[in-house]
């Protein structure tokens, strides 16, 4: 079996393969506290939940934009599993050219969804990753990765209200029923939904006048269902393709590569 793991910096997931089937996904919180020994328990927990034994994972594959997170990741997967994890990483084969004025500047998350949703559509592709911050990424219809744009995320925006104007609460990140509110917490609900779902319309927008084509847009990341009911520019979601992407990445390096 392989297991994929994409560390983000809000969350870590997990994914587990059989051949070619997705058989189960874990989302954890990012923490930079937790000890090697920690993790390996909540992951060994995860698996065990779904009766899959450590021993059963016979590769791994990790991306990572958090680097203090990386090193402890691979020592999870060489002490407790016996493996050497494939790391995305410059060098790694992507089958994908990079026109990026500097490739190592590239969070490895915004590859792995590239090589995802070219692999699936084969045509030109904007797309929007609802992270930590929100990242949109522009592939031509020759499958090179061109670049993008990065905003803010949406609870990097809702948090900064919180903590940053005294009288404005804590909400709940869901879609009102109009836009205008008629008390405060309604008021921020509809500015960040709607607010943020006219941001995402107006990048996308651009970057097809910018390319002059019209490419398809994919949105995916956890929010990423909340702003496609309200975006007249997202073509399709899906839910899964950092994990798709790390699978295919598995499948281009495997042979170069020496798990035990």
């Amino acid at each position: 079996m392989l297991l994929v793991i994409d560390i983000g910096n809000t969350n870590i997931v997990f994914g587990v393969y059989d051949n070619n089937e997705l058989i189960n996904h874990w989302r954890l919180s990012t923490s930079l506290i937790k000890t090697v020994d920690e993790y390996a328990i909540l992951l060994n927990s995860l698996l065990y939940m779904e009766k899959i034994r450590l021993k059963e994972i016979d590769s791994a594959i990790i991306s990572c934009v958090v680097p203090p997170l990386l090193i402890p990741f691979e020592i999870v997967c060489k002490k407790y599993i016996g493996i050497r994890p494939i790391i995305v990483e410059p060098g790694i084969k992507t089958g994908m050219p990079i026109l990026y004025e500097n490739p190592s500047e590239l969070g490895a998350d915004r590859i792995v969804n590239a090589v995802a949703g070219y692999d699936k559509h084969k045509r030109s592709l904007i797309i929007v990753d609802f992270g930590t911050a929100t990242t949109f990424d522009y592939i031509t219809e020759k499958g090179e990765y061109v670049g993008g744009a990065i905003v803010p995320g949406i609870m990097i925006s809702l948090e900064a209200l919180f903590e940053r104007a005294s009288k404005l609460p804590r909400v709940e990140l869901i879609r009102p029923k109009t836009i205008i509110g008629r008390h405060t917490v309604h008021a921020m609900q509809s500015g960040i939904i709607y607010g943020y779902s006219s941001l995402v319309d107006g990048v996308v927008k651009r970057m097809k006048q910018e390319v002059k084509t019209d490419p398809y847009v994919i949105a995916t990341g956890g929010l990423s269902s909340l702003i496609f009911k309200n975006s007249e520019t997202i073509d399709e979601i899906d839910e899964f393709l950092t994990l798709k992407g790390l699978k295919i990445l598995y499948e281009k390096n495997k042979d170069h590569h020496k798990f035990r």
